[in-house]
């Protein structure tokens, strides 16, 4: 789709409804009175305190009185640091509030709110478990998976949560109970390294913001049981929020269960001119058995896995403070400085692609690494080079080769970071040429530490797929650890343990100025520097090339107008720039002929490029009062288009899937429409939105892909426009929420995709993952004023789909198994339900019934 076809369908799009609604607008205006302006944070340190992010009506262009209601105890109302109306916000933001998630509870997962909700926002379950998938934004990727190239920048209390080795992002770690709201903002780059899609921007609850005490228990499908104890209280200038949950289920595949546990707490202070919370988390996941299956497989059996064990096991602990300070009475200074620590362990059960030492080896009889995706060096005898292949146990023995073993191996991989950093952010609201102005200047700082440590175990692949070792082999590890036999080849090729140090520090500096230019009419400008440094080093001796430092920075400006006709016509457009650095894990991995064992082993590798990105946004959105009920209708049409330059792709190496490399390709883009409405009145709620994501390669060229059966030798040929994989081109989602009675909701939501081409299919040359749909259920009443049970139906037409798909390598597995078919995929969880209470004391439980939101824009 052309950027023309674009422009034309949105001016075509604007005349027909600007005209429709104009006129019964104004008219509206002065029967209805709209109370409240939806707030919206455009930096990640916001407001640094406990303040709603709704206020109230705006009295004249000087700034927010409050209106109808009495003021809170500590004074009116007012925007405080980086927070802006939404129609001041020249970009697309899209907004999941407390009650959003609270409808999915059963399946104890904000990604899945986001996904139902959310235009151009799909997920992509390559783990085949509902709480690690990705999530992929108009296109742009945030994975818990180690080695997915990360397009979205994700805070939470402003602090950047992108783990510090590979840009990682693990919701799974983040209680969704104690979620205030989440804003999905494009088009800024104030948000930093990764935002080249835009940024996830969290906001928690604390004791002025949630008061109270909840305990709610709930289970269901695939045995799960969970529950979490919240509380919230305000005594004088303190308030103290905690929340704990525990999660465990046996997971709908085999061998894949999960067990989650999150603590989360909240001490706060404020005066009358300053706010202070400290802050903190822990939690901890396991997660079993991962990783799509191949077709052969699950036309057999849905539920099974390819080989394992494959266990991630993931723990975190984060310690923070915010602040915000009135300096003056347009000045105030908001900050935060926290310290994060981290630590992943993977246990990985692989197919170990071993053979007998080629006839053209001096090692004929012993054990040998496939080599089929190597060359040799310039001047390299054939002899010598096979011979490099040759594998060695720790003690470097050579391992006999024995006829009719399926011959595995045990990975596993360690990460360890330590985080620390924080941000400071002035904001001034002086009037300038006696203008209403809003000016943000700020900067942060992060920085870390991380240890990466990988080894592989010679193991037999069994009858039922699992991984073991023999302990009476010294050829053979025990249970994999990382004090294990380690093995390699003889060049250090393919396989090799890996133990690596290093730090990152990133840097930013930003500034950002929106200018009331009159009552409607509001410019935005601003701009900020990005600097990071990665530092590596190769502590086995195998990869000495993976020792260095490398340096990136970049200026990232952005421009941009709304204008407001009425309120229920706001026009907005901008331009921007952004960048993201390549992760460790990505520098230490980009040589085709030293390739990674994802998430293993770091190899050597020439260095690469940084990704940078040009944004373009236009659009227009506006509310609707409707003076029938009460109700409300908001609406959003917008066109976006991201122009990629030195894009990064993870590509597979021959043999083993699970080994991979990085590389820069020239160009790709992102650009599409997006369309949303909703009804919100006292006893109703109903949307509707669609996507159109068209994201494409915009150069020609070869990448590898050797499972892919349409490949020439490993190498598919990419077109300018072929279509990225596990992209859906149009996405569409619709739902409502009604109250059948004061105490009864039920609720019904829709979403369907239609097809995108396998990972690995980036020529666009094999069948497609079919498009698909999925309908959720949910309900609850409320039995007394305290009491309420619900319940949750996930997949309620039972609809057998699958979200990812990749290529295996086609033969014998183990046994009588078999590949014949080379796709595997993840298929969708079947038809799940769950159901639970929830009991609220201490405090006026939450109203059952939504509030209308009312946006004013």
């Amino acid at each position: 789709m052309s950027l023309r076809a674009l422009r034309s369908s949105l001016v075509a799009s604007a005349s027909v409804l600007g005209g429709a609604m104009l006129p019964s607008a104004a008219q509206a205006q002065s029967a209805v009175t709209l109370g409240e302006i939806s707030v919206v944070s455009t930096s990640p340190v916001g407001s640094g305190g406990g303040n709603s992010s709704r206020v109230q009506n705006l009295n004249g262009p000087g700034g927010l009185e409050p209106a109808g209601s009495a003021p809170p105890p500590l004074g009116p109302v007012r925007l405080r640091g980086s927070e802006q109306p939404l129609y001041k916000i020249p970009s697309t933001v899209e907004t999941v509030t407390a009650s959003d998630i609270t409808v999915d509870r059963g399946s104890d997962n904000i990604v899945a709110t986001l996904a139902r909700r959310t235009p151009g926002l799909n997920l992509s379950d390559s783990q085949g478990n509902s709480n690690r998938p990705d999530v992929t934004y108009r296109g742009f990727t945030a994975s818990p998976v180690q080695g997915v190239p990360q397009g979205l920048a994700v805070y939470q209390n402003g602090v950047r949560i992108n783990e510090a080795f590979g840009d990682i992002v693990n919701f799974d770690l983040i209680p969704p109970q104690a979620i205030q709201r989440i804003d999905v903002v494009t088009g800024n780059p104030v948000f930093g390294l990764n935002a080249l899609g835009g940024a996830v921007n969290i906001q928690m609850k604390n004791g002025f913001t949630w008061q109270g005490t909840e305990i709610s228990a709930y289970g269901g499908s695939d045995a799960r049981t969970a529950g979490y104890l919240e509380y919230g209280k305000v005594s004088g200038p303190w308030s103290v929020y905690f929340t704990g949950d525990g999660l465990n289920d046996r997971g709908w595949r085999y061998e894949s269960p999960s067990t989650i546990g999150r603590l989360y707490g909240d001490i706060g202070y404020r005066s009358q001119d300053s706010e202070f919370h400290l802050i903190g988390l822990a939690a901890r996941s396991f997660f079993g058995a991962a990783a799509a299956t191949p077709v052969d497989f699950t036309h057999r059996d849905p539920r099974a896995i390819f080989t394992y064990p494959q266990t991630t096991t993931t723990e975190v602990g984060t310690i923070q403070l915010t602040g915000r300070v009135d300096v003056s009475p347009t000045w105030d200074l908001a900050g935060n400085a926290y310290f994060r620590r981290f630590s992943q362990t993977y246990v990985d059960g692989n197919d170990g692609n071993f053979e007998n030492c080629s006839t053209r080896s001096s090692f004929r009889g012993n054990l040998c690494f496939e080599d089929d995706g190597f060359s040799p060096a310039a001047g390299q005898s054939q002899l010598a080079f096979r011979n490099q292949f040759l594998i060695l146990g720790q003690q470097n023995q050579r391992v006999p080769f024995r006829a009719g073993i399926p011959y595995g191996t045990l990975d596993v991989t360690n990460t360890e970071a330590t985080g620390f950093g924080g941000s400071l952010q002035a904001a001034n609201r002086d009037r300038v040429f006696g203008l209403p102005n809003t000016f943000v200047v700020g900067g942060s700082i992060d920085a870390a530490n991380y240890s990466f440590k990988s080894s592989s175990t010679l193991g037999v692949i069994n009858p039922n797929l699992s991984i073991t070792t023999d302990p009476n082999n010294p050829f053979y590890g025990n249970i994999p650890g990382l004090g294990t036999p380690q093995l390699r080849t003889a060049g250090a090729l393919g396989i090799a343990p890996s133990s690596v140090n290093g730090s990152n520090l990133y840097m930013g500096l930003y500034t950002l100025d929106t200018l009331d230019v009159t009552d409607r009419l509001s410019l935005t400008a601003g701009a900020r520097l990005n600097f990071a440094r990665i530092q590596s080093e190769d502590l086995t001796g195998f990869s000495p090339d993976v020792t260095g430092t490398h340096y990136y920075n970049k200026i990232n400006p952005v421009a941009g107008l709304t204008y407001r006709f009425a309120d229920a016509l706001n026009l907005y457009g901008s331009y921007s720039e952004s960048n993201r650095a390549p992760t460790p894990l990505e520098l230490a991995c980009a040589n085709p002929d030293r390739p990674c064992l994802l998430p293993n082993s770091l190899v050597a590798d020439p260095p690469l490029k940084q990704v940078t990105g040009r944004t373009y946004e236009v659009g227009f959105r506006g509310q609707l009062p409707n003076t029938y009920d009460g109700g409300i209708i908001t609406y959003k049409i917008g066109a976006f288009r991201t122009d990629l330059t030195n894009d990064i792709l993870s590509l597979a190496t021959p043999g083993n899937t699970a080994r991979a490399y990085f590389v820069n390709v020239p160009s790709t883009q992102r650009q599409g429409i997006e369309v949303g409405s909703e009804y919100t009145a006292d006893y109703l709620r109903v949307y509707a939105n669609y996507a159109l994501i068209d994201a494409t390669f915009q150069f020609n060229g070869t990448l590898s892909s050797p499972n892919n059966p349409l490949a020439d030798d490993g190498a598919i040929q990419v077109r300018k426009g072929n279509v990225v994989p596990l992209v859906p081109t149009h996405q569409f989602k619709t739902g409502f929420d009604y109250f059948i009675t004061p105490d009864w909701q039920v609720g019904l939501y829709l979403q369907a995709f239609s097809s995108s081409y396998y990972r690995g299919d980036e020529s666009n040359l094999n069948r497609k993952l079919p498009p698909y749909y999925v309908m959720n259920f949910q309900t609850k009443y409320q039995v007394t004023k305290n009491l309420e049970v619900f319940g949750l139906i996930t997949n309620l037409t039972n609809n057998r789909y699958a979200t990812f798909g990749t290529f295996a390598e086609p033969g014998a597995v183990a046994g009588n198994l078999r590949i014949s078919d080379p796709r595997t995929t993840t298929l969708a969880q079947p038809l799940s339900i769950y159901g639970g209470i929830r009991y609220a004391f201490g405090a006026d439980p939450v109203p059952m019934s939504p509030e209308p939101i009312i946006r004013k824009y």
